[in-house]
């Protein structure tokens, strides 16, 4: 099928994009975008006017975005983190999780259509994000968006829920009945581990601050202790199948080897790959985190009889599109504390470093 190029500074939307060009596939050939020329503080982000939209491949989908969240992760990129892998490939740009309209589809693209309202997340080393108007993600990366949810709402879920659902079903593999406990349980990835688990029917422990214990005993956790004035190993009584810390110190890593069952698994997100790589670089900083790993799941492994696992997010269409079915039905959703326009992107970031907005932050793309 032929491909037209539609020359364009401005987003336009897709009902005239659709209208223009009827049923050949087309996507804008450049747009806004928000770009990290270098690592730094908030001041390095630079959104751009022209930023080019590259073509699409056969499985890739061009999504309108009209919001995404801001993770972690994001932030920790600007910073610097990673710097070993994406230091060379600068610029580029932030974001990953979206919601908004496909504004047309690769060659093999067969699950969606163009003006369909989707959702999703990149995965964490993907170097063209979701700070743009016009984003590109594979269709494994893609699920319808959940009916009763904007694109505010849905766009603050994919990456956080698909980290938690890696660890949970695909990791450890939850089944009904088993005791999950999460540490830091008030953030996105904690909290979305917290209503899959609920959904699965198990029973869930979670550690959080204060501020968090009643969203979380609302989410259906059993027991959720405040770490800033309980001791976690004297309140907690029972053990557990699986552990997933979301903070990942050594402390931690203390506490939930210790609170587990002989088989259980013990998974944490604060995995040392990146790390190390910034540290010693990619030749030897990557066979080193290797190493690492393999020597904690020896070493948990002979004296705990436990599994050791680092956990990142990974594509995963079945987890998404059950996600989706867990958001529609209500049992999973992560709340959304404040919003930003994408022209505002430097002040989104600023609050977040500062710890000024503890929860979900999400830009809005006009």
């Amino acid at each position: 099928m032929a491909v037209l190029k539609l020359q364009s500074l401005k987003p336009r939307p897709i009902s005239e994009l659709s209208m223009k060009v009827g049923s050949i596939r087309c996507y804008v050939s450049s747009c806004r975008a928000v770009l990290l020329p270098r690592f730094g503080g908030p001041e390095v982000l630079q959104l751009r006017p022209d930023v080019p939209v590259p073509d699409l491949k056969p499985n890739e989908v061009l999504v309108r975005a009209r919001a995404v969240s801001i993770n972690p992760l994001d932030t920790r990129m600007r910073s610097g983190y990673g710097r070993s892998i994406f230091e060379p490939l600068l610029p580029l740009i932030l974001g990953r999780d979206v919601s908004g309209e496909v504004a047309a589809v690769g060659a093999s693209v067969k699950s969606l259509t163009v003006g369909q309202e989707v959702f999703g997340a990149l995965h964490p080393t993907a170097l063209r994000g979701t700070y743009t108007d016009y984003a590109i993600l594979t269709e494994d990366e893609l699920s319808p968006k959940p009916a009763s949810l904007t694109h505010v709402e849905a766009s603050a879920i994919p990456f956080a829920a698909l980290t938690a659902w890696r660890a949970l079903k695909s990791t450890a593999r939850i089944t009904e009945g088993q005791r999950l406990l999460v540490i830091g349980g008030g953030g996105a990835v904690g909290f979305s581990a917290i209503q899959i688990a609920v959904a699965a029917g198990c029973h869930v422990t979670t550690t959080c601050g204060n501020q968090s214990i009643n969203r979380l005993m609302a989410a259906g956790a059993e027991q959720a202790v405040d770490y800033t004035s309980e001791d976690i190993e004297s309140v907690i009584k029972e053990k557990f199948d699986a552990v997933l810390d979301t903070i990942g110190v050594p402390e931690t890593e203390r506490i939930g080897i210790n609170l587990l069952n002989r088989g259980g698994h013990y998974m944490t997100l604060q995995g040392e790959a990146a790390a190390l790589s910034d540290r010693y670089g990619l030749p030897i900083g990557l066979p080193a985190a290797t190493a690492v790993l393999f020597k904690k799941r020896i070493q948990y492994k002979f004296s705990y009889g436990i599994e050791y696992s680092w956990i990142y997010m990974r594509a995963d269409s079945e987890g998404l599109h059950e996600i989706r079915r867990l958001s529609e039905a209500g049992k999973l959703s992560i709340p959304v504390e404040k919003t930003f326009s994408i022209t505002q992107v430097r002040e989104a970031h600023e609050a977040k470093d500062k710890k000024q907005i503890l929860g979900k932050v999400v830009l809005e793309l006009d």
